[in-house]
């Protein structure tokens, strides 16, 4: 066989390799946006047109649910009454908002500088410090449950939205992964600010937060996302509904409101996808950093 007909088989066979992979690509893409094309499909369905595909989920009678990728009937009618017919919704939109935006800027404010010091300054107790945050990072929340209830109990701020706010502002994941970004900055570059007059604060805000900018805004989506979608921590530490975030509405909703319960998730989901896609680049350079080993 001829050396060109060699190369022809080998370009031949390397196109199918690449359609092959392409196509198994595509396919796990499709079965993992599956879900949020249903859900927003199914935020402008007709309520009858609902009770059509998941009748008998709902009634719990016979035969087997349905789902069409497009509706037949588009209708707006479930996101007007989000909008503008539920009090109770925004009510619970903006404590999410709340307890996120409150998180966020203690994250900002007590772990950033936390994430500093360990990168770049020595003290008795540093590495005992730093094993402590890994210790604390991979407990669940089941663990700490008990110790958090009572020492919230004891400053009492139960049933308050500081009561979710507080522990996330001290979580110890986004101070590791800011302290990963932190420590590659190079000691020379903080020498040599320090030997042009710079104050540890002048070093910390403009060496430190500009050059660790990746980092500080990975931990933010990261921590934006986590917030978002609190569950256990809302559960246990709230009992007045009226002070319940998002997470824990939307499973209240019965199902004879599929439609309003379909329109409502796609609408609370929204503000995460934005985030996640505005940060997606600096997300992936955060995983990437907490992979790394010490």
């Amino acid at each position: 066989m001829e050396k060109w007909e060699v190369r022809a088989h080998m370009h031949v066979g390397k196109r199918i390799q690449k359609m092959v992979c392409l196509g198994v690509l595509l396919a796990m893409a499709f079965l993992s946006l599956g879900p949020l094309v249903f859900l927003m499909g199914g935020s402008l369905m007709g309520s009858n047109e609902i009770a059509d595909c998941i009748g008998p989920v709902i009634r719990g009678g016979d035969g087997y649910a349905v789902w069409r990728l497009f509706p037949m009937y588009p209708t707006l009618k479930h996101l007007v009454e989000v909008f503008f017919d539920s009090p109770e919704f925004f009510r619970m939109f903006w404590n999410s908002m709340k307890i996120t935006a409150g998180t966020l800027l203690g994250q900002f404010l007590v772990g950033m500088p936390s994430a500093w010091g360990l990168a770049h300054y020595s003290f008795p107790g540093k590495k005992a410090v730093y094993m402590l945050y890994i210790v604390l990072m991979m407990m669940p929340f089941q663990v700490t449950m008990l110790s958090e209830y009572l020492v919230l109990d004891m400053l009492g701020i139960m049933d308050t939205l500081w009561a979710i706010i507080l522990p996330g502002v001290f979580s110890t994941f986004s101070v590791f992964i800011m302290y990963r970004f932190f420590g590659g900055i190079p000691d020379a570059v903080i020498e040599a600010a320090r030997c042009d007059g710079a104050g540890e604060f002048q070093i910390f805000w403009r060496i430190g937060i500009p050059l660790g900018s990746s980092g500080i805004i990975s931990a933010m989506v990261l921590q934006f996302l986590e917030c978002w979608n609190l569950m256990e921590q809302p559960m246990t530490f709230l009992k007045t509904k009226s002070l319940w975030p998002l997470s824990l509405y939307l499973p209240q909703i019965s199902m004879e409101k599929a439609g309003f319960a379909l329109c409502a998730s796609m609408v609370t989901l929204l503000p995460a996808l934005l985030v996640f896609l505005a940060g997606s680049d600096y997300l992936e350079q955060g995983i990437v950093a907490a992979a790394v080993k010490e």
